[in-house]
């Protein structure tokens, strides 16, 4: 017996124009796209990590990670429906710190940061949105009240790809220096080991990273779109009911291109815009 599926709804018009409705959705009223050269970052390390850094010899880095992107949007004067974003960025940089040449190396996290502004067009709402269901929130004087209004400033939304690691340094900090405090958010500080309070590092380390990202403004509007039909799963869920792990693995597909690589010629033509003659993809 043939096993049962979900198939789409069928007849006369199952899939042409309906109807247009009326939607929610998020406007994107403008973008940028940038490629930044992030040049001698400082890397900030914990009580627990600064003194291996003191007694390396060398470091490398395993990688780079970004952890948060803090966002503020503002207006800007004399200019309507222009609005100014700063970001920070946030990373987590594992490194493999070296204290001797016969040793193996530790592993040791520690943070950076990189901020920026871009001016970008978001049109203007003078109105305020109230929606049910938003939760109380504490005013200052201690008094819950409830706040169901949505801001009038468009939402700023940022896509950033993990960092590549351009290079990277281990130098010796001046005696002179008082500076010996970072100040990170709590949200971040939280996810490292240690404290990044007083720590007055002997040696430092700095990186420079290639960052790409894309930074949009958005808004809430009522789009008019056609509709065909509801979206019906035309199958069913992959779900095995078996106990027997050689039967799932069974039904697993050989990885053969995992043991082929590919060609220059079946390579995407997205792909080999990055190919160099000399291999520097990112570096071109």
């Amino acid at each position: 017996m043939a096993d049962p599926k979900v198939v789409p709804l069928s007849g006369v018009g199952a899939n042409c124009f309906k109807e247009a409705v009326c939607v929610n959705a998020s406007r994107i009223f403008d973008s940028c796209s940038d490629k930044d050269c992030l040049e001698d970052l400082q890397v900030c390390f914990t009580d627990a990590a600064q003194p291996i850094i003191d007694r390396a010899c060398s470091v490398k880095v395993k990688d780079v990670n970004v952890l948060n992107v803090f966002m503020d949007v503002e207006p800007v004067a004399f200019n309507r429906g222009f609005y100014s974003v700063d970001m920070t960025f946030c990373f987590m940089v594992r490194l493999e710190v070296f204290t001797s040449p016969m040793c193996h190396p530790a592993v040791v996290t520690g943070f950076s940061s990189f901020c920026k502004k871009v001016i970008l067009f978001g049109s203007e709402a003078k109105v305020k949105t109230f929606l049910s269901g938003r939760p109380y929130v504490a005013s200052p004087d201690g008094i819950d009240q409830d706040c169901p209004c949505m801001s009038t400033l468009p939402q700023a939304a940022v896509n950033v790809a993990d960092p590549v690691v351009l290079s990277c340094r281990l130098c010796d900090c001046p005696r002179s220096t008082n500076d010996c405090i970072c100040s990170i958010p709590a949200s971040i500080a939280n996810r490292f080991e240690g404290d990044f309070g007083c720590v007055c590092p002997l040696k430092t380390v700095y990186i420079s990273l290639g960052l790409f990202s894309i930074v949009q403004l958005e808004r809430e509007v009522q789009l008019m779109v056609p509709t065909y039909d509801y979206c019906i799963p035309d199958k069913e869920c992959n779900v095995s009911n078996s106990d027997d792990p050689c039967e799932l693995f069974k039904k697993i597909k050989f990885p053969t291109d995992e043991f082929f690589p590919r060609r220059l010629q079946e390579l995407d033509p997205d792909d080999t815009d990055h190919c160099g003659s000399c291999g520097n993809s990112y570096l071109q």
